[in-house]
């Protein structure tokens, strides 16, 4: 496994981590304790030393679940969580310096660590990034000794361009994939500025694995479920931003495109990978065995010009325009 360095924290991390999404709760269909510690045990042992988190995956129990691996772990293991998002006490509370250090503890004390390695802006309004008084209250939990670093996950290039004006940035987390090359966008800004970038839904909620076909059938609690009508129940009409039939579509049509030796998820991650501004991918696992295929990325060439030329071809005639919701 490959390391890069986490920008201004000065540390290095694996280049590809492990986002928890998965282990915390039914939104991805149900994980019990043993599969989730054998998931993060597993990809551990493929080198994976960083571990994407949120308190409200599970309402803690993602963050419960880590902090029992990190009681076990050898070596060094950085965790960044989220906060904004818990139902307790809800928006627009969850934003007040009060409610924003409590959240702050739970966390600490869920995942068992004296100092949060990175908390992030868990997808929060625009409008309250806009403000900063947000980020006013995370430098004073910094100052406390209660969070190292700080960071944002964001929705669109607009909320990204916001927090790169604030100086003291560690990170963003951003949606980034064949089928989401806008943020390229901003590459070389959060570069200049010495911010990471944590790259979310690399897979693009699995359409980039190859595997969905239109019959494709999701359990009632994954929230990437949806009816035959095209009524999705948990995010809108689209599925991770496209019309799920039309993602389907695409993926099909970018078969032809993997290389000889590789699957179609290895090649959208090490397309990823193949942009030096991107620190740290955190594709989702809810089973040791896709914990060990996620990691096989890191070993592989990159892909060349002229495969980046075909895919941004791609992106741009046939994927841009059937994107919906904010980007």
């Amino acid at each position: 496994m490959k390391q890069r360095l986490f920008n201004r924290t000065g540390e290095e991390v694996s280049e590809i981590g492990l986002g928890t999404w998965q282990l915390g709760g039914a939104d991805w269909g149900e994980v019990d304790e043993s599969q989730a510690l054998e998931t993060l045990r597993a990809a551990a042992s493929g080198g994976v030393d960083f571990f994407d988190t949120a308190d409200v995956y599970g309402l803690g129990q993602s963050e419960q679940f880590i902090g029992k691996f990190l009681r076990e772990a050898p070596g060094r293991t950085f965790v960044a969580t989220k906060l904004g998002r818990f139902p307790e006490p809800g928006w627009p509370e969850n934003f007040t310096p009060g409610a924003m250090r409590r959240h702050t503890e739970a966390s600490l004390g869920r995942l068992g660590v004296e100092a949060l390695d990175l908390t992030q802006l868990h997808c929060i309004p625009t409008e309250v990034l806009r403000d900063g008084e947000v980020f006013e209250s995370l430098r004073r939990l910094k100052r406390e000794g209660k969070i190292k670093h700080f960071g944002v996950s964001v929705e669109s290039n607009e909320e990204a361009l916001i927090c790169l004006g604030q100086d003291d940035l560690s990170s963003l987390q951003i949606i980034f994939s064949i089928f989401r090359q806008k943020p390229i966008e901003f590459f070389e800004e959060a570069k200049r500025k010495g911010v990471a970038l944590i790259v979310r839904l690399p897979l693009a909620s699995g359409l980039l694995s190859g595997k969905f076909t239109r019959e494709t059938q999701f359990a009632p609690t994954d929230h990437r479920a949806y009816n035959r009508d095209g009524q999705a129940f948990n995010v809108g009409e689209t599925f991770a931003g496209l019309p799920f039939e039309k993602g389907v579509e695409l993926a099909d049509a970018l078969r032809a495109m993997v290389p000889e030796g590789m699957t179609m998820a290895q090649m959208a991650l090490r397309w990823i990978l193949d942009f030096d501004a991107v620190s740290v991918i955190i594709p989702g696992a809810s089973s040791p065995r896709q914990a060990r295929a996620n990691v096989t990325a890191s070993d592989l060439a990159p892909l060349g010009p002229e495969l980046h030329r075909r895919l941004r071809e791609f992106y741009e005639q046939e994927v841009a325009a059937h994107i919906r919701g904010p980007y």
